[in-house]
């Protein structure tokens, strides 16, 4: 009898997207990865800081997404921030196409998980720039509802 025993679910966020940009739709986009890259973001060394996507060609492309080099990797050791090809249905990607020719929409990667299969899926949003006004009742918001958490464990 084989015991398996249920491992953590690795999510890498970007937690500046949703302080910068106001998400307007989301998607979940399959990436083209190498194995050694498979293991890294296995091991939570990835991050999103600082990544974009854009449209190439009728292909959806992330730039800029770090994943560490696998430890035990040897010389076919993957580059720690090459372009990775998303993977979406040619009719998502024409939509996502023409609402990010609008000015201020862009394609922000949100987070980086690993689906029920074990294969490695980003979500991307079509977000629209905040202003500095926004972002500061943003920042209310999140203090608010901070100090309501606080009050009802008081009681």
């Amino acid at each position: 009898m084989v015991k398996t025993t249920k491992t953590a679910r690795v999510q890498i966020k970007n937690k500046r997207a949703e302080f910068d940009y106001e998400v307007l739709d989301r998607y979940t986009a399959g990436l083209v990865l190498t194995g050694t890259e498979v293991k890294s973001i296995r091991a939570g060394k990835a991050s999103l800081v600082d990544t974009f996507c854009y449209i190439y060609n009728g292909e959806v492309w992330v730039k800029n997404m770090y994943v560490a080099e696998y430890d035990f990797g040897s010389y076919n050791n993957h580059n720690t921030r090459r372009e990775r090809k998303l993977l979406l249905q040619k009719k998502e990607i024409r939509q996502l196409q023409e609402e990010t020719k609008a000015p201020g929409f862009t394609l922000v990667p949100l987070k980086l998980f690993f689906d029920e299969n074990g294969r490695v899926k980003m979500q991307l949003g079509l977000c629209r720039g905040k202003k500095e006004y926004d972002k500061r009742q943003s920042l209310r918001e999140k203090d608010d509802r901070r100090e309501m958490d606080r009050a009802m464990k008081r009681y």
